[in-house]
């Protein structure tokens, strides 16, 4: 198990997440094999798993190798939808792209046949015009515009212009439905070194909009990865939830080998951060998913901390 992704139905809490089986040996082979999975849970600690809910299915289609990272929303009609990455690998790279799918219930999914927005090269890198392993347009996260105009999608994306390992930016999207999508310019700039920002999502913490995103040492730019000991999860206050943002000024959350971080409130109101454990130094990969730690946005930080535990009187 890597990336994962939450919904709460107000009863029951809902993690969708990617999986692939350990018999395939080198664990970077679980990027072509990825299905997505559900499980259940009350308390954000104990899940009861429910098998796989979505995989690639259509040699033609945009998810034709492996389904990948998304979000789940409940729309005004009262259907469930999910908002995921579809990709298509061949021998030396892969290309990616935004599919749908609907549920009554959390629990029965169906997909939707045709992509739903694609990276677009006014704005964005399209494979090929860097030295770039894939076409970068992934990890959709999916809220309602705070003014009440429509939807908003941030993305996983990168710029078409920049040193090659510095294009990372949070690609843009728009709807006034959630059917029809609109591709926007990103949300921010190029330059602020980092390769990308993976698995965005966006929360209001008390007084404070926060930005989560994921980057790993290892995919830095070179600039940037020299002053930092280490990545993993980031984030930054922003003005307002749809940007723009200003990543450069983004601090880190955890450093390896925690990430694809995820922001959620339990029961009693209190935010918690679950994370994947991603590969660790020797290149080992652990394939589980954090419990959830209680954090705030510290001010003085200018960072998501946790929280500390009570003290005795």
């Amino acid at each position: 198990m890597w990336d994962f992704w939450l919904a709460d139905d107000g009863s029951t809490f809902h993690m969708y997440f990617l999986h692939a089986p350990k018999s395939l040996g080198d664990p970077a082979l679980r990027h072509r094999n990825a299905r997505i999975g559900h499980a259940t849970s009350q308390d954000l600690s104990s899940w009861v798993a429910h098998g796989v809910v979505l995989q690639p299915d259509d040699p033609d289609a945009f998810d034709a190798t492996s389904t990948w990272t998304g979000s789940v929303l409940q729309g005004p009609d009262g259907i469930w939808r999910m908002f995921y990455t579809g990709a298509r690998f061949y021998e030396s790279h892969n290309i990616e792209a935004i599919g749908l799918a609907t549920s009554p219930d959390l629990h029965t999914w169906t997909k939707h046949p045709a992509l739903v927005i694609e990276a677009d090269g006014r704005w964005y890198e399209k494979y090929g015009d860097s030295t770039w392993p894939e076409e970068a347009w992934r990890d959709p996260w999916v809220f309602a515009d705070p003014a009440g105009d429509g939807w908003h999608m941030l993305i996983t994306a990168r710029a078409n212009t920049g040193d090659t390992d510095n294009r990372g930016v949070i690609g843009h999207a728009v709807s006034p439905d959630l059917e029809t999508w609109e591709v926007g310019p990103p949300l921010s700039q190029p330059g602020s070194g980092f390769g990308h920002l993976e698995v965005p999502q966006t929360a209001v913490m008390g007084d404070s909009t926060v930005l989560l995103f994921s980057c790993g040492v290892d995919t830095l730019s070179a600039q940037k990865a020299a002053g930092f000991g280490g990545g993993g999860i980031w984030s930054l206050e922003t003005g307002q939830t749809n940007g723009p943002y200003n990543v450069s000024s983004a601090a880190v959350v955890t450093t390896s080998p925690l990430y694809s971080g995820r922001l959620i409130q339990d029961r009693a109101g209190q935010w918690m951060l679950m994370a994947c454990h991603d590969a660790n130094s020797d290149g080992s990969f652990d394939g589980i998913i954090s419990d959830p730690l209680p954090v705030h946005w510290d001010p003085e930080r200018r960072s998501l901390a946790t929280v500390a535990p009570p003290t005795n009187a």
